[in-house]
């Protein structure tokens, strides 16, 4: 079931981080993030490793275009 919760998160997370790969929308990762990781903590407590990888992934793209972007852009 916590697996479940947290591949749900990480959609949610994935689904808004989409369009925040467009330019000028950049600081709505700071809203993935968080999303993020509570889907990072549902996986880590459900006993299939899919949820959390899936989240983990989605983390990574967020931090790595907040990045690229300078943080805001």
């Amino acid at each position: 079931m916590l697996n479940l919760l947290s591949i749900l998160f990480g959609i949610i997370a994935l689904i808004l981080a989409i369009p925040s790969a467009v330019p000028l929308l950049g600081w709505g990762n700071w809203i993935v993030l968080p999303i993020a990781v509570i889907g990072i903590g549902l996986g880590a407590l459900s006993s299939s490793n899919f949820g959390r990888n899936f989240c983990l992934v989605v983390f990574v793209v967020a931090i790595l275009r907040l990045w690229i972007g300078g943080g805001f852009i």
